[in-house]
């Protein structure tokens, strides 16, 4: 839905109020897909009425709606889930559920928040990984070192960006992104392409951020560090470029004033299975299975391995030999 459909429709925070949330209850609801939003003015989010009125006449409300949205650090979920803070820890590195949001303490110590709903579906569909060993394919990836909570952040934010973007630059800013500029400048080698994606690129942070002393540490989760992610992205920037540049190619010094704004296109579908954004990631369980990066459209960080994609889809890397194949016809 483009600007126009901001007619009608209210600010977060009052929207959050109609409903009986607190502001970062309605945010983690709009990233979980629970509240759907519309782009308003100067690009700021806005709840349609006619959405806040749908949440409003669900049967439960608002009880129901609060428990949707609500998150809890490591701790409390692993109070949650009857298992020891430890245990919650290495679930979640191992991707077996993930993150929808941070913040740094006043320890200067990240702290990570999972959605309750998500948490409650992994302990019913895994009540195996709550107790005794931890299974031998988790142990190894444990005694790697991997840690696929900012990765698997970073997929939820990614997805939830592409789906409120209005045309296929912007979904090709949010691909961009999380590329470092090495990564970025192999891709697009065009520099006013690249300039016009750095003007249309959204924040993976929220518009409050934290304080300057937090950057060392939030930083290093803004950038796809392992290389099958980085590949993903790469293979997403690119077919994002191919629709865009059919659209309309990136303005030109002295053009931007002229042309205006790139015109919408449709949206793609879904690459399969549940997102992690707005219109995507649903309460049905975007926790992931252990050692896989959890599907999302249409941009997502891929697994570690070809079977990260979705079933019966090609990996990130059959994609990238496709992606190449094309070009070279």
């Amino acid at each position: 839905m483009g600007r126009s459909g901001a007619q009608g429709a209210l600010a977060l925070r009052g929207a959050a109020a109609r409903l009986g949330l607190k502001p970062g209850e309605l945010e983690l609801g709009v990233r979980l897909g629970e509240v759907r939003t519309v782009a308003g003015p100067e690009g700021r989010r806005r709840v349609p009425v006619a959405e806040v009125e749908r949440l409003r006449s669900a049967e439960g409300f608002p009880d129901t709606l609060r428990e949707r949205v609500r998150s809890v650090a490591a701790t409390e979920g692993a109070a949650l889930l009857g298992i020891g803070p430890a245990r919650f820890t290495r679930l979640a590195k191992v991707g077996c559920f993930s993150p929808v949001m941070f913040y740094v303490n006043r320890y200067r110590a990240l702290v990570w928040l999972y959605p309750v709903a998500e948490l409650r579906k992994f302990a019913e569909r895994e009540p195996a990984l709550l107790t005794g060993s931890t299974p031998q394919g988790l142990r190894k990836m444990l005694d790697a070192g991997e840690d696929w909570r900012a990765r698997n952040w970073r997929s939820r934010r990614v997805a939830q960006l592409a789906r409120e973007a209005e045309n296929a630059w912007e979904r090709a800013a949010v691909a961009a992104a999380v590329l470092g500029p090495d990564q970025l400048a192999e891709v697009v080698d065009d520099p006013y392409e690249r300039a016009h994606l750095r003007r249309l690129r959204a924040s993976l942070l929220p518009a409050k951020g934290g304080p300057p002393s937090s950057r060392p540490l939030v930083e290093p989760l803004l950038t796809a560090d392992d290389p099958d992610e980085i590949l993903w992205h790469r293979i997403s920037l690119a077919l994002c470029l191919d629709e865009a540049r059919a659209e309309s190619p990136a303005p030109r010094p002295g053009e931007a004033g002229r042309r205006g704004r790139v015109p919408p296109s449709p949206e793609p579908a879904p690459a399969g299975g549940d997102g992690h954004g707005p219109g995507a990631e649903s309460a049905a369980g975007a926790a992931v299975r252990p050692g896989r990066a959890r599907p999302s459209a249409p941009v997502r960080p891929a697994g570690r391995t070809e079977r990260s994609g979705p079933p019966g889809r090609p990996g990130p890397r059959e994609l990238w030999r496709r992606l190449h194949r094309s070009r070279s016809r």
